[in-house]
């Protein structure tokens, strides 16, 4: 049986450095939310599940008798909903505060990977949004999104801890993660999945239910006043409204079975990361079946159009036929679930997928009618910015702007 330990309280003097001394080599889950901050080291057990309707909700049943309560199975969701699940439970669990609440006063090494090889392929992007927009005026999709990979090898392998640390700091308010991923057939080298991600796709607590779902984004220039007269023109920006009501409908509609009550409100707020800011809706619901799975509410929501588009199965397809890369992970949803159904499960974006040192960033857009080409390169090329940072690798900035 793995044990879960409470990590020390800190308080306003303590950097909190030991909060990451089980970032090392048996490191399997790092998950830090606004709500606590989830270490694992090892991995007890594994469970894999195909992924569909009934087994989210049968596996439910497995976990309530063979996890003890303060035991919890964690792991990353796929993008593709025709692949296999893969979840885990940890040997051992520390739960810790809040990173917000010590991450301020945290001392930040510096990063400083070398890149020896770096690989984009920016106009093939650019080609498949000219593609995706010809799909919207032909009325078959009202929004797809596409991603675009940067593929990296460094010097030596990532300073995990050093990352983690940088990408903490800079995410206060999200949900910032590192998971060991399962090996793949013919896999000699271990893979670590990291990133900081601003959205909540679904947390259950008791009967209480709380998606975030983000869609409409601008880059953050750096400058407070410019930034908020951002802010004010994607608030006020047709396009972006369009595509966010995309994104807030979809999932009102899959959690209204679920729920006795949702509150949906009415307009749309701005949140910030580091590097961008996005149109926000917070829903909130009460569940009408106290004992519905977290998985089995992350099933009835994945892929939201924030991710993939709409409708979810053209968008599926144009995806697969147009991006030249597997996404794995990537967009799909990390986080974890305990014996009794409540769970937490981020959007995984603003990644990164390591293997020795060799890396894959990803990053994605949301295109729809009005989307210009290069007005959505650049967008991605905001966001890799959270993990080049993160890394000690910005000096690639100008080179995926292109």
């Amino acid at each position: 049986m793995s044990t879960i330990t409470q990590g020390k309280r800190y308080d306003a003097n303590d950097r909190g450095e030991d909060v990451f001394s089980a970032v090392g080599e048996n490191l399997s889950y790092y998950f830090a939310s606004p709500g606590q901050t989830w270490i694992g080291e090892g991995i007890r057990e594994s469970i894999t599940i195909p992924w569909n309707k009934q087994s989210a909700a049968e596996l439910q049943n497995t976990l309530a008798w063979r996890l003890a309560p303060s035991e919890l199975a964690v792991g990353a969701l796929p993008f593709e909903r025709d692949a296999d699940v893969a979840l885990f439970v940890p040997e051992t669990l520390r739960c810790m505060l809040p990173a917000a609440e010590f991450v301020r006063s945290l001392l930040i090494p510096p990063v400083t990977h070398t890149i020896e090889e770096c690989r984009s392929d920016p106009a093939c992007f650019l080609e498949g949004v000219e593609q995706a927009l010809m799909l919207i005026e032909q009325g078959a999709l009202s929004k797809i999104v596409l991603s675009r990979a940067l593929d990296l090898k460094l010097d030596r392998e990532v300073a995990l801890a050093a990352v983690l640390k940088r990408l903490t700091q800079q995410n206060r308010s999200g949900y910032t993660y590192a998971l060991q991923l399962p090996f793949r057939e013919g896999e000699q080298t271990p893979r670590t999945l990291f990133g900081a991600s601003p959205e909540l796709l679904i947390s259950r607590h008791g009967n209480h239910v709380t998606s975030n779902p983000l869609a409409g984004s601008l880059p953050r220039t750096g400058c407070p006043i410019q930034d908020q007269r951002r802010a004010t023109a994607l608030l006020a920006s047709d396009k972006d409204r369009r595509e966010h009501a995309i994104v807030v409908a979809a999932v009102e509609e899959a959690l209204r079975p679920y729920c006795a009550s949702l509150v949906v409100p009415a307009q749309p707020s701005v949140v910030f990361t580091d590097s961008m800011m996005h149109l926000s809706t917070r829903i909130a619901g009460t569940l009408t079946r106290p004992h519905v799975s977290t998985l089995e509410l992350v099933y009835a929501l994945h892929p939201t159009p924030a991710v993939c588009g709409y409708p979810t199965e053209p968008a599926r397809r144009a995806i697969k036929a147009l991006e030249p890369f597997d996404r794995g992970a990537f967009t799909g949803a990390i986080g974890w679930l305990d014996a009794k159904g409540n769970g937490e499960w981020a959007v995984t974006i603003r990644c990164a997928e390591s293997a020795g040192r060799a890396l894959r960033l990803f990053a994605g857009a949301g295109i729809v009618a009005g989307s210009t080409p290069q007005q959505e390169l650049a967008e991605t090329s905001s966001k890799l910015r959270t993990m080049l940072v993160a890394l000690g690798v910005e000096q690639l900035l100008e080179e995926v702007w292109r």
